[in-house]
């Protein structure tokens, strides 16, 4: 009776050496998706940020690179949020505006998220909302895609209205409500004026800071 050339052990060791081929193989093929997953989603995000910053300043008035000129500041009594980045838009090297996102105003169903864009010389550009769990129909009309209401911020300043006048009309102020909802659009017209206001305090220090963008290390 012939005996076997091959001990047991040495099969185990080829299946082994054979699973840990292909583990690796699986490894690096998911890793590679990865990657190329990552990058198209790093990409879109970005596509994504810079139509929300070209919504509340045109792309045209400036020519800098936006998402490589901003700060990170704490002013949360002021803007709302635990952390807000400021981005901003220069030409020629002047100073154009500021961008603050995300600004948070209090809506009737939670936080709404707002991104505020304000000149150089304090007049807003224009505010977007980001995100909010408004009432369809009634809260989400704050939103551009449902009601021009937001659009109309754009020009407007703590001189027009007066400051005293940055209420909605329903408690004194120049701004419209909408029927059935009030909560929503105070909120976010508080939430504005608070952010124009600390504004005119603070942005020489905002434009001057040195930028703390920080390159990807793709070593």
């Amino acid at each position: 009776m012939a005996k076997s050339s091959e001990r047991p052990w040495v099969s185990a060791l080829i299946s082994a050496a054979v699973l840990g081929v292909f583990a690796v193989l699986g490894a690096s093929l998911v890793g590679l998706t990865y990657v190329g997953t990552a990058d198209r989603i790093a990409q879109s995000e970005r596509e994504a940020l810079y139509r929300q910053l070209n919504a509340v300043l045109p792309r045209d008035e400036y020519d800098n690179e936006l998402l490589k000129d901003y700060i990170d500041i704490q002013v949360p009594r002021a803007l709302g949020a635990a952390q807000t980045r400021v981005y901003r838009g220069r030409r020629q090297g002047e100073r154009v505006a500021l961008i603050f996102s995300p600004v948070i105003a209090q809506g009737y169903s939670g936080d709404i998220k707002l991104v505020i864009g304000i000149r150089e010389d304090g007049r807003l550009s224009g505010v977007r909302v980001l995100s909010h769990q408004e009432t369809p129909g009634l809260g989400d009309k704050i939103d551009a895609e449902k009601s021009p209401w937001i659009l109309g911020f754009a020009g407007k300043s703590l001189d027009h209205p007066s400051e005293d006048q940055w209420k909605v009309k329903r408690d004194g102020g120049a701004f419209d409500q909408f029927t059935g909802a009030t909560i929503t659009p105070r909120g976010v017209v508080a939430a504005v004026k608070k952010a124009l206001q600390y504004f005119r305090k603070a942005h020489e220090q905002l434009f001057e800071a040195p930028s703390q963008y920080e390159a990807p290390d793709h070593g």
